[in-house]
């Protein structure tokens, strides 16, 4: 049977959903049946904004034709084999990314989780193979989010945050700075950090860039001590934050980046970069994937990067991404504006964030809730500023509804 045969109505969908899969999500009330571009279409055809970006996976747009014709053709011939064969798609993949990032070596991973696991393996790797077995600590910033397998669970710093609630104890060897405090992050180095971890704008956390004088201050530290810098770029990289990479904002050289999300145009694929002395740490039999490098994700991604570079879709998120949280310090209610490009933060001076997003999602504008009082907002970076009007005019509805209810 071919699932284009199946006939099925909505409720029958949500239905069969809910007896057979552990939900932990807030569902949206309808069936994602295609999208296209900036819009997500349900079964009735009536099109959402999507301001959620498939969470910063769609940079170039949701179904972009030139990562739709790659996957079809790469499929006919090659869609999966173990990494032991060498394959077109992984090696033209490398050589674009590493030479767009400006580092040596890439190890390719199913997602952003994984990438961050293998970050921090090969930094361990590194420290204990270097300087001894005690040289295994990494520091991380509070309210980080790195992902929800174990390594890069034990590195987010949320601890009170229902993502490690009921999970613990977390794995040992790392601890948690206050961002943009130079001396926490001092405080917190002991002799056997290797690593400092971070995001330059936390998604997760609230939509918080860091600054350029405590990140600068935090690789100075890191050449100081012997330490690597790990610069976790898996919402943030490809594009998003008005540089191909969002370390590239800062004028810093990282040893260790994570990418993922925008990488893929929609495909699961995820990666580390790194340079050619730490890239030695994984040596044979030291880290390793099934999926990781698919031939079919790597032909994806070739597209996906391509279509960012040669669009400089980068320029886009900065220019869209200024003049759409100018706009935004207008909205009822606003107590700060944060971001950078395409990453979005709005806080509001009131509880009720939630709210919000469901009253837009009644008025066919997908975005984002962090905490009580933050919407979150990764469009597409092929976004207008016809597309940001549209959104904000949705917010402001939003908004005085339920502000209106207070």
């Amino acid at each position: 049977m071919k699932l284009s045969d199946v006939n099925l109505t909505a409720q029958e969908v949500m239905d069969i959903t809910k007896k057979y899969m552990i939900e932990t999500y807030e569902r949206f009330p309808f069936v994602a049946i295609r999208s296209k571009d900036m819009y997500l279409y349900d079964e009735n055809d009536n099109a959402y904004l999507d301001f959620y970006g498939g969470i910063a996976v769609n940079n170039a747009g949701s179904c972009n034709e030139k990562v739709v014709a790659a996957i079809r053709d790469q499929v006919g011939d090659l869609m999966h084999t173990f990494n032991y064969p060498y394959s077109i798609p992984q090696a033209i993949l490398a050589k674009l990314i590493c030479e767009t990032v400006g580092m040596d070596k890439i190890f390719y991973q199913n997602s952003g989780t994984e990438a961050n696991e293998a970050a921090i393996k090969l930094a361990r790797k590194y420290g204990t193979e270097k300087y001894g077995p005690e040289r295994y600590h990494i520091v991380t910033a509070k309210n980080s989010f790195h992902g929800r397998t174990y390594g890069a669970l034990s590195a987010t710093g949320q601890p009170e945050n229902a993502c490690q609630i009921g999970f613990k104890p977390m794995l040992p060897g790392f601890t948690y700075a206050d961002l943009n405090d130079l001396d926490s992050f001092k405080a917190a180095v002991t002799d056997n950090t290797i690593a400092i971890m971070l995001e330059v704008v936390q998604g997760e956390g609230g939509v918080r860039p860091v600054t350029p004088e405590f990140i600068k201050g935090i690789e100075a530290l890191c050449r100081e001590k012997g330490m690597l810098l790990i610069i976790d770029e898996i919402q943030t990289g490809w594009c998003r934050t008005g540089k191909v990479m969002g370390f590239m904002n800062y004028d810093i050289k990282p040893d260790i980046i994570s990418m993922a999300k925008g990488m893929g145009g929609g495909t699961p694929i995820g990666a580390i970069c790194t340079t050619n002395e730490v890239a030695q740490a994984f040596n044979s039999g030291a880290h390793g994937t099934t999926y990781g490098g698919s031939p079919m994700c790597c032909a994806a991604a070739y597209a996906q990067i391509n279509e960012l570079l040669d669009r400089d879709l980068a320029g886009n998120a900065k220019e869209v991404g200024d003049y759409f949280m100018e706009k935004l310090r207008s909205l009822p209610r606003v107590k700060e504006v944060r971001g950078l490009g395409l990453l979005v933060g709005v806080e509001f001076d009131f509880v009720g964030s939630a709210d919000v997003k469901r009253a837009c999602l009644a008025r066919k504008l997908l975005v984002t809730s962090i905490g009580t009082s933050i919407i979150r907002m990764v469009p597409p970076l092929i976004a207008t500023k016809e597309d940001c009007d549209k959104a904000y005019d949705i917010l402001k509805e939003a908004v005085e509804e339920v502000v209106a209810k207070l």
